[in-house]
């Protein structure tokens, strides 16, 4: 029926109504927080291009975590920065490496906590590429011999659940055969699907110190102007075995997250990555807009969007806004 038997703003008089007929509703529960880990001890080094981000030390990773437990955020993503870096990111496949050292400081100190390991090479190449360079390029083929001794790695140390955020083809296939033939047929693949190869990711690579010292990611992640591509990515990531897909970056692929919940029944992540997060904090800064309400926002149309998990650096902010 129409206006005026129709009244849409009946629904709207007041915070009680309009609670009561809230279509999505955000929680802590969906919520990932990433987080930095270098090496030595009581480092807290401040990264610039992302205010109240920092690479912590494993001694302080551990408190950084129980301040986030005690928030209600359970799961965190975590990214190294190594002592040395190599040509192909051997460095990161050893049981005392810098991530693999945080796992088991956190899993000693906190029990309800859930751990994702970021799989990729880029924080531990000294050309910054997300894999071994052969002419020029990533070779596909010998960067997931690489990859899945990470993530064997990760596992052994008692990590929850890893996720290959490098896109060669067929890795989450290897993974998880890998995985399985040495027994840790539980630990779940949660998939950099849909990555893109954005601009959003530039204070990412402060942070992580990972930006291509040549080139750029072109050959390895997706054209921006591309969607079904993204769906041939899904597809094929879930047939290998991914536990999880995601879509990176989240703001500017809402279209993407739409698509993949509408095509596939399986659980949906999606990284609101660096450079949303950090276009937020400067104009907040700057007074320009109400940073609470563009931050709730930001993730309800995430969630919106079709999104069970959102990866954020605003987890912690957002559990106080929630709660």
């Amino acid at each position: 029926m129409a206006f005026p038997v129709t009244r849409l703003r009946r629904l709207r008089k007041n915070q009680i109504i309009r609670d009561m007929v809230t279509e999505t509703r955000l929680s802590v529960e969906n919520l990932v927080m990433p987080l930095f880990v270098c090496p030595s001890t009581k480092v807290k080094n401040p990264i610039l291009s992302m205010p109240g981000n920092y690479q912590l030390s494993v001694d302080l990773i551990v408190e950084e975590c129980k301040k986030l437990v005690d928030k209600g955020i359970k799961s965190v993503l975590l990214f190294g920065i190594p002592e040395e870096k190599d040509e192909d990111g051997t460095v990161a496949t050893h049981d005392d490496s810098i991530v693999q050292r945080a796992v088991k400081a956190i899993k000693k100190e906190i029990s309800d906590i859930y751990i994702i390991a970021d799989v990729c090479n880029c924080e531990y190449t000294v050309h910054g590429h997300c894999g071994t360079i052969v002419d020029g390029d990533v070779h596909n083929d010998k960067t997931i011999s690489t990859l899945v001794a990470q993530a064997l790695s990760f596992a052994r140390v008692g990590t929850d659940m890893i996720a290959p955020s490098d896109m060669m083809d067929g890795r989450v296939g290897e993974i998880r055969k890998g995985l399985d033939a040495n027994g840790f047929y539980n630990m779940p693949i949660m998939a950099y699907s849909a990555k893109y190869a954005s601009a959003f990711y530039g204070p990412f690579r402060d942070a992580a110190e990972s930006a291509p010292k040549f080139g750029n990611r072109n050959t390895y992640q997706m054209n921006p102007a591309n969607s079904d591509e993204a769906l041939r990515e899904i597809e094929a990531d879930i047939e290998e075995g991914a536990d999880i897909v995601m879509v990176k970056p989240a703001l500017s692929y809402l279209d993407i997250i739409r698509r993949c919940r509408e095509t596939f029944n399986i659980p949906l992540a999606a990284y609101n990555v660096s450079g949303e997060f950090s276009m937020v904090k400067a104009a907040a800064e700057k007074g320009w807009i109400d940073e609470k309400r563009i931050v709730m926002e930001m993730l309800t149309s995430i969630k919106r969007a079709g999104a069970d998990i959102i990866i954020t650096y605003f987890a912690a902010d957002a559990a106080d806004y929630i709660n």
